[in-house]
């Protein structure tokens, strides 16, 4: 893939479109070897594009189709191909049209767009004015789609059907999530668990504290795909144990909100350093209503007596930011909130220290009718990181502690 625009260089747009087709990409058994970005000149986007044609066998540009003068992908796939660009009166004749739908008068820059490449293949933009190309070059394919995530999407639509036939077959990934665990443990348990098989990749994904095991493979149907994973899945998921609490599209927060449901139970939630994000993150699911008591956010040391609960004579023993506390905190909640379980958190999220424990300090506690139950940890990063995986941890410890 190769994605053109300044823009993206220089951070003003995100390149999410590399997301998005290197997913697609995937599934139509085309995975992606090489991405890059390259700035808005016609010697560079050659330049990019004749690297990738280097590494494979299908090159898919974004970016550079529109009318504008900083618009060259046209020129670049051009001087690539070793050809001229010859005007489409075909084209020409759509983009008039679409500017007479429109009812405005069509800019003489817009017939820019109708300039493609000698020997390429328009390709169909049904929500926009600027069609992609497709071409050959030396034996493999260029794609050339626009840039704007709505018009990539629907151009791609159209070049997807070719890609799946070249590959000839249908890729597929399966992942299993894990929390509680660190990559390098996990990946240690994984590569003495199972030889991966050829033409199976492995990949590791970390962050937020939720470790991603991925195997992606290409066959001929998904069923034969599936055939081929599923049992490297579960092998793993047994090796990997309690640590794993979900697979492929499963999130913390909904796993913890499925198992609540399906016990009858709910949750209230008692924060202190993170301030309702707990809360809000089981709320993202849709059905929690059904099992999110509510919560209260105790962020002065005053509150956690007054609003939940902790008896005084534990903050003055044990301060603010003490397992002591998260157990007061949870069992408060809980009893306060009339839940099945309580969970609470305190701790430092920084960059000061409080009552001299060092920013990353985090108690967590569950409350639940088999007693409660702390846990203590030192978090690393700043203060944002902090408190997101401050979130994971809290999730983990109702998920391991919920029947």
């Amino acid at each position: 893939m190769v994605a053109v625009g300044d823009e993206l260089l220089l951070g003003d747009i995100v390149n999410g479109n590399a997301a998005w087709l290197g997913a697609q990409l995937a599934a139509v058994g085309a995975p992606v070897v090489h991405s890059s970005m390259v700035g808005d000149t016609v010697e560079r986007i050659a330049t990019a594009v004749r690297r990738a044609l280097e590494d494979a066998d299908v090159v898919v540009i974004t970016g550079g189709l529109g009318p504008t003068s900083d618009d060259l992908t046209r020129e670049a796939v051009a001087q690539v191909a070793g050809v001229g660009l010859v005007r489409s009166p075909t084209i020409e004749q759509e983009l008039r049209a679409k500017f007479a739908a429109y009812g405005v008068d069509m800019p003489q820059a817009v017939l820019k767009q109708a300039d493609v490449p000698e020997g390429a293949a328009p390709l169909d933009n049904p929500v926009g004015t600027a069609p992609g190309l497709r071409i050959e070059v030396g034996g493999a394919l260029v794609f050339a789609m626009p840039g704007p995530p709505h018009e990539l999407t629907a151009v791609f639509a159209v070049a997807s059907a070719e890609l799946r036939t070249l590959s000839g077959g249908v890729g597929l990934t399966r992942t299993l999530h894990c929390a509680g665990t660190g990559e390098s443990a996990v990946a240690e348990v994984v590569e003495r668990t199972v030889t991966v098989p050829e033409g199976v990749d492995l990949a590791y994904l970390a962050g937020g504290g939720v470790v991603r095991v991925r195997l992606t493979t290409v066959a001929p149907s998904e069923a034969d795909a599936d055939a081929v994973l599923a049992p490297l899945l579960d092998a793993l998921a047994d090796a990997l144990g309690s640590a794993v609490f979900g697979r492929d599209d499963d999130s913390l927060p909904g796993v913890v909100v499925a198992r609540l449901l399906a016990a009858g139970s709910t949750v209230a939630v008692a924060e202190s350093l993170t301030a309702g994000l707990v809360g809000a993150a089981l709320t993202e699911v849709p059905g929690s209503s059904a099992v999110f008591r509510g919560g209260l956010q105790v962020y002065a040391t005053d509150l956690k007596a007054g609003l939940a609960g902790v008896p005084q004579a534990v903050l003055d023993a044990h301060g603010a930011v003490s397992p002591q506390t998260a157990a007061a905190l949870a069992e408060g909640v809980r009893s306060r909130l009339g839940a099945t379980y309580g969970l609470a958190l305190t701790g430092v999220a920084g960059p000061d220290e409080q009552e001299g424990h060092p920013p990353g300090t985090l108690h967590l506690a569950v409350a639940g009718p088999g007693g409660t139950r702390t846990r203590s940890v030192r978090l690393p990063g700043d203060r944002a990181r902090v408190r997101l995986l401050a979130v994971t941890s809290a999730l983990d410890l109702l998920r391991r502690t919920l029947p």
